[in-house]
């Protein structure tokens, strides 16, 4: 007799089997997706009656917290990580699993360097260290690096970094400009800076 597949199943937004298996954990899920513009992360209970987020960062909201660089890259995903990695330890969260969906991801890739951001911040999660990303990578040393050397070649520099040129970035200032916003994140949680959230 032939079994209909969840609906969700059938789109391909959920794996149950891999879904039961987190849940089972009796961890909050750190969800993390990832488009080719922005990061979101969420901390989520599974309940009877649907899940239950605890806490949750967006990639656009680093805009308001010196990030400037766009919410698509590496380091977008490590600041979106760790804001949500702070704000689940005020909810008194300091174990969770991570929950990439059904996506298929390599070593290295935007999801780990969340789940770096918000290891960095405090949060317990199980992983093997050889699938983060490198601190230089994740300081978006890569973009820089790249961008002066393409910097000998105007025309190719232009087209290369047009979005961050026509904001009036400089690709090779984003290290510096990660280390700010970073800096930035980790003293919301030491007083005043809080209102920096609204």
């Amino acid at each position: 007799m032939y079994s209909m597949p969840h609906r969700r199943r059938r789109e391909r937004r959920t794996d149950y089997e891999k879904r039961s298996a987190l849940v089972i954990s009796g961890l909050p899920r750190i969800v993390v997706r990832a488009s080719s513009k922005h990061t979101s992360v969420q901390f989520v209970e599974a309940r009877p009656q649907g899940d239950h987020v605890y806490a949750a960062a967006k990639s656009t909201e680093l805009r308001e917290l010196a990030w400037k660089y766009g919410g698509g890259n590496l380091p977008a995903a490590y600041l979106t990580g760790m804001l949500a990695g702070l704000r689940a330890i005020e909810k008194d969260i300091r174990k969770a699993v991570l929950d990439i969906g059904l996506r298929r991801v390599s070593k290295g890739a935007r999801v780990f360097s969340a789940l770096k951001g918000a290891v960095d911040a405090g949060i317990e999660i199980p992983h093997g260290k050889e699938v983060l990303p490198s601190d230089a990578r994740v300081k978006g040393e890569h973009i820089a690096a790249y961008a002066k050397q393409l910097s000998t070649d105007p025309e190719k520099y232009r087209a290369q970094f047009s979005g961050y040129l026509s904001k009036k970035l400089k690709p090779e200032d984003l290290p510096s400009a990660f280390e700010k916003a970073k800096e930035r994140i980790a003293g919301l949680e030491k007083g005043p800076q809080k209102e920096a959230r609204k």
